[in-house]
């Protein structure tokens, strides 16, 4: 693979090191985006994210794609799946990334075509959702591009500080 090329592809174990240290660096450059706190998860282990993988599950749809170029993860996004019997036709769109120098390229794009794609081959799987900060315009312009519609805001759903507050934007796709 030359330098130019970028190769969407599910994660695996050995995947771990280069998905925590890109999960780091955007919770610590965006943390308005992001649910999870910077400082409580830079404290993990690389290990402590091989359950998102999905590796150990019977049914599929929990697996998180990356976005590589040589041996640079530039991007990653994840689906989780509940294993449960009456919510096992939802899929849930987590920690969508891309590092700064990969922006506008189209890697976010791939990424969410990817899992939509993945996901519409998964037996049973009947809609995906996903929560996105309201004031990330971009991002809410790429699911809409992309089939998700809007359902829900949960005002002051993040919480940065005092007075410091982000909503959430409550998407739907169905498959």
């Amino acid at each position: 693979m030359d330098d130019a090329t970028v190769a969407i592809r599910p994660l695996g174990h050995g995947d771990l090191p280069a998905y925590k240290a890109l999960r780091d660096e955007m919770l610590e450059a965006h943390p308005e985006a992001f649910t999870s706190d910077a400082a409580e998860e830079r404290l993990k282990e690389p290990a402590d994210y091989l359950q998102r993988l999905g590796l150990d599950r019977r049914e599929p749809g929990q697996f998180v794609l990356g976005a590589w170029r040589s041996e640079r993860l530039l991007g990653a996004i994840g689906c989780e799946r509940d294993g449960r019997r009456k919510g096992r036709h939802v899929g849930h769109v987590v920690g969508m990334m891309v590092r700064p120098e990969a922006r506008g390229l189209g890697i976010g794009r791939e990424l969410l075509q990817g899992l939509i794609g993945a996901c519409r081959r998964i037996d049973g799987m009947e809609m995906l959702t996903l929560t996105v900060t309201g004031s990330n315009r971009s991002a809410v312009r790429l699911y809409e591009r992309n089939g998700f519609a809007a359902y829900g805001n949960l005002p002051r759903a993040i919480r940065l500080g005092p007075g410091q507050y982000h909503d959430k934007l409550q998407m739907v796709l169905v498959l």
